[in-house]
């Protein structure tokens, strides 16, 4: 199946609606404002999928263990952690916990693949093409992949299996096509030398994904790094660190040597924390919050200066102009801010509407967050699992109370769904200030904060007086309106009439404290290179 971009199938739910906004954004079979099919109870803040029988996914644990120099081992300490279904707050597995020492033991091995082993030294057409057979692989396990996704992390089994399954294979055969294409530059100079640049891969490359999107994040980081001939130590968040292990096990099958892909999963403080300060790693990837990013690069820093890219928070706006189609831009908004539970770096997480139709567009919003289908993410017609953790379940309660006891205007939910697991209500808040913690920090939850804006320039003003600059939204029939605002927004992706596109060749990051460097497309390449300049003298050129 082709990889296909979140907004397409929203755009694709919106146009078939024969009744207003769909309430599915990928392809769900719940009908607004009716009970799915099989599934009598679930309706409106519905209780049902904390108290029904939940499904029990048919997909096998096989591989719990740390994976170094091609081999499943057991952590070096003996060590093992839990991790847990979200739906239920019970232990799936348990799972071999790294620390230093075997950090340690992965990047030996990583490097001896890079100096001694037979990646680097392959063409590059043999490496595209284990890259395309691993795709391959992905693509005939997707089902099986896309239920432990979901099981490990909460997110709904369609997302996974539809969307970022195809996703993940696309990003992997992109990479596969850049392989080969990657080469330096003859370059004329003054006086009679020969220039040229080599274009060479960093080395050991030590990768810390998060939990929100393990696979995609397995694949924006390992794809590109596996294209330049580097070698890679990859942790997995503590969260999620199942699905990493079962295609890191393809990707052997498709013909990978051993000691080119090794995944330790461990905690930040002492898995990734090694990792980040270690002295035989040459480049360090990070995706997370902005806080620990900030601890990242001064581990790098203080160990051998190596280079680092970081994806980190943000808060981003989403702007509804006076000119918008409401129904529209309600459904986007929506998409915009709850869409995997509201786990999302770049949620559009600040709503800010003209005046002349906010009131409109508050009630139409709440109406929309009413209906969303909180339940199993294994069910058909469920839009909304459960947050990740109970960390994070309780910090998304904390914003919520925050926000009451600063007078935003509680609209809808505001508290969690039944005594089991971590299922949050969809909450929309009103008349919120940008003073305010919900309109200030990364909730990274289902609450959407809805602000009041009077023209162009004050929006403009408003939308960048934040720390981060990872991602915008712009929802406007007017070109102008769109232009000005795309070049103001300091961020780095700016979505004008849709919200989280997404596609290989697409570049993602941030401005400010969103991080540094881009992911994805040409620009991610860039990462994982070195351009060495080669010069040498010319005797009696014919021509320079």
């Amino acid at each position: 199946m082709a990889a296909r971009s979140l907004s397409r199938l929203l755009s694709r739910s919106l146009s078939s609606s024969s009744s207003g906004p769909a309430a599915s954004l990928l392809r769900l079979p719940l009908a607004l404002g009716r009970k799915s099919e099989g599934w009598s109870n679930t309706n409106r803040f519905s209780t049902a999928a904390a108290v029904e029988e939940l499904i029990t996914p048919q997909v096998s644990i096989n591989h719990t263990q740390l994976l170094i120099n091609g081999q499943f081992v057991d952590a070096a300490s003996g060590k093992t952690f839990p991790t847990y279904d979200p739906r239920t707050g019970e232990v799936i597995a348990q799972v071999a916990e790294g620390d230093a020492e075997d950090i340690n033991r992965a990047v030996s091995a990583a490097r001896e693949a890079f100096d001694n082993g037979p990646w680097p030294k392959m063409t590059a057409y043999e490496r595209s093409r284990i890259l395309l057979r691993f795709a391959d692989l992905v693509e005939k396990h997707n089902d099986e992949i896309a239920a432990l996704e979901t099981w490990n992390n909460g997110k709904l089994y369609d997302q996974a299996a539809k969307t970022e399954l195809p996703m993940f294979v696309r990003l992997f055969r992109y990479y596969a096509g850049w392989a080969d294409k990657i080469h330096g530059m003859t370059i004329p100079a003054d006086g009679s030398y020969h220039v040229q640049t080599l274009h060479e891969p960093i080395g050991v490359a030590g990768q810390i994904i998060p939990w929100n999107f393990p696979l995609l994040m397995f694949a924006w980081k390992v794809g590109p790094a596996l294209a330049c001939g580097n070698t890679i130590v990859l942790k997995t968040s503590e969260q999620t660190p199942l699905t990493a292990l079962i295609v890191a096990k393809l990707f052997h099958e498709a013909g990978l040597p051993p000691g080119v892909l090794n995944i330790v999963s461990g905690f930040g403080p002492t898995a990734g924390a090694s990792l980040a300060s270690h002295m035989d790693v040459d480049k360090l990837a990070f995706t997370g919050s902005t806080d620990t990013g900030k601890t990242v690069l001064q581990l790098a820093a203080r160990s051998n200066l190596k280079q680092v890219t970081l994806e980190l928070g943000g808060k981003s706006p989403f702007i509804i102009c006076e000119d918008a189609d409401v129904d529209k831009a309600v459904e986007i908004a929506h998409f915009a801010l709850f869409f995997n539970q509201g786990q999302c770096c770049c949620a559009g997480s600040r709503t800010f509407v003209h005046e002349s139709i906010y009131d409109e567009f508050l009630e139409k919003a709440k109406e929309r967050a009413l209906r969303r289908v909180v339940g199993d993410p294994f069910k058909n017609g469920v839009e909304q699992g459960p947050q990740i953790d109970s960390k994070q379940f309780e910090k998304v309660l904390r914003y919520i109370k925050s926000g009451i006891d600063s007078n935003a205007t509680l609209e809808c939910g505001g508290g969690r769904l039944g005594s089991k697991g971590f299922f949050v209500q969809p909450t929309v808040f009103s008349n919120v200030q940008d003073d305010m913690l919900i309109a200030k920090d990364e909730i990274f939850g289902p609450v959407q904060s809805i602000l009041k804006f009077r023209d162009i320039d004050e929006v403009i003003r408003r939308a960048n007086a934040t720390q981060y600059g990872l991602a915008a939204g712009v929802f406007t029939k007017n070109l102008s309106t769109a232009n000005t605002l795309m070049r103001a927004l300091r961020a780095g992706t700016v979505w004008i009439n849709c919200f989280d596109v997404f596609d290989a060749a697409i570049p993602f990051g941030g401005y400010k404290m969103s991080g540094n460097g881009r992911e994805k497309g040409i620009y991610s390449l860039n990462n994982y290179l070195q351009v060495k300049a080669v010069v040498s003298p010319l005797k009696n050129p014919a021509w320079l």
